[in-house]
């Protein structure tokens, strides 16, 4: 699969400690990548990171994606060919509370890799900037945001991502024009699937509310969301990465949205019915309808049709599908004794052979 490109390359993944990057790193070792990491810390208790054993898998660079020098050794020292840039502050609430905080991760972390991938052009092949589907300026229509679309949200987490796009437009322009290194920006959210215990975040409130058998109390029950599990945009990532594994390659200096089928838009209160299914005795939930400034989104979609026709790139689960991956992976975790990297790995290899029934080009790609 991704045409057998990452087996024995070096591949740095920045924000690996967080929830997509630790799945995102145990996907790039079975494809048998040599993998480092760099993150500021572990950034939840549980710790997907932890629970995977990865500090032992791959070589693990604790540091701050603000501190440029320190980031510029580490990229000498490992020699990456690739880079996945995900490290950030992912959540909108938190940025209301630390504004400043928010924009200089995401902006300023931003802005210090690409210039890492400008100074270290001799070794660094591939940069893939990982944004967020709120970089837009979201006046909550009922169509798909196309990459060209206007950039910049309201919430400071949003601005700060817009921010982070505009940066990388003006080194993609300036910087990356002619042969290596290529890089390009991508753009997904409202991702789901199991080993995600962050703060705020809808899944893993119940999943917590639920372990203890506590009823969950919800803001926002009618806020529509296009749910995809974790795989989804990571699939998208490395397809993407592969294709600018080629020097000249048409896909260099481009934004790509990846986001699951229109059908997959289900609000929170259908999301909740659904997970009660597959979590035995659930609790349930409550309607606890909040009123604040911290104001996010009811509606976002993407449009995918450039990711679909220029890389032959489509989403692979349905609704069900995304709420049983995420499920059976929390109960394996709170009721089951089985190793959890094997369980991971095995729905990576689960995901990855639906994805080669549907006949999608990376899963078939050798």
């Amino acid at each position: 699969m991704f045409k057998n490109i990452y087996k024995n390359k070096r591949v740095l993944v920045t924000g690996h400690t967080g929830f997509k990057g630790s799945w995102l790193t145990t996907w790039l070792l079975n494809l048998g990548a040599e993998v480092a990491g760099y993150s500021i810390s572990i950034p939840t208790t549980p710790s997907h990171f932890e629970e995977l054993g990865l500090e032992n898998r791959i070589q693990h660079f604790l540091g701050d994606i603000r501190d440029y020098a320190h980031l510029l050794r580490v990229c000498e020292e490992f020699k990456p060919e690739f880079i996945f840039h995900l490290a950030a502050q992912p959540l909108v609430r938190y940025s209301y509370e630390n504004p400043k905080e928010t924009f200089e991760v995401n902006m300023l972390g931003t802005l210090n890799v690409l210039d890492v991938i400008r100074q270290l052009n001799d070794v660094i092949k591939v940069g893939v900037i990982i944004t967020s589907d709120k970089c837009y300026d979201n006046v909550e229509w009922v169509y798909g945001y196309r990459e060209d679309d206007k950039l910049g949200g309201e919430d400071p987490y949003s601005g700060s991502k817009g921010a982070a796009e505009l940066v990388a437009k003006s080194y993609m322009k300036s910087f990356f024009t002619n042969g290596y290194p290529n890089v390009c920006t991508t753009r997904a959210g409202n991702v789901i699937g199991g080993g995600d215990w962050a703060k705020d975040r809808i899944v893993p409130d119940i999943v917590r509310s639920w372990s203890h058998n506590k009823s969950v109390e919800i803001r926002n029950p009618n806020s529509t969301r296009p749910w995809q599990h974790v795989l989804e945009p990571l699939s998208g990532y490395l397809c993407v990465g592969a294709e600018l594994y080629e020097e000249h390659s048409t896909h260099k200096n481009q934004a790509y949205n990846f986001g699951p089928d229109s059908n997959v838009n289900k609000n929170v209160g259908e999301l909740i019915d659904e997970m009660k299914i597959l979590w035995a005795d659930s609790p349930g939930w409550q309607n606890k309808q909040i009123s604040d400034e911290k104001k996010e989104a009811n509606l976002l979609k993407l449009s995918c049709d450039k990711a679909n026709i220029h890389l032959a790139w489509y989403p692979v689960m349905d609704f069900n599908e995304t709420i049983d991956f995420t499920m059976k992976w929390y109960s394996h975790f709170y009721f089951e004794e089985k190793a959890i990297f094997e369980f991971t790995q095995n729905q990576i290899g689960l995901y990855t052979e639906k994805a080669k029934k549907k006949g999608i080009k990376w899963a078939i790609d050798e």
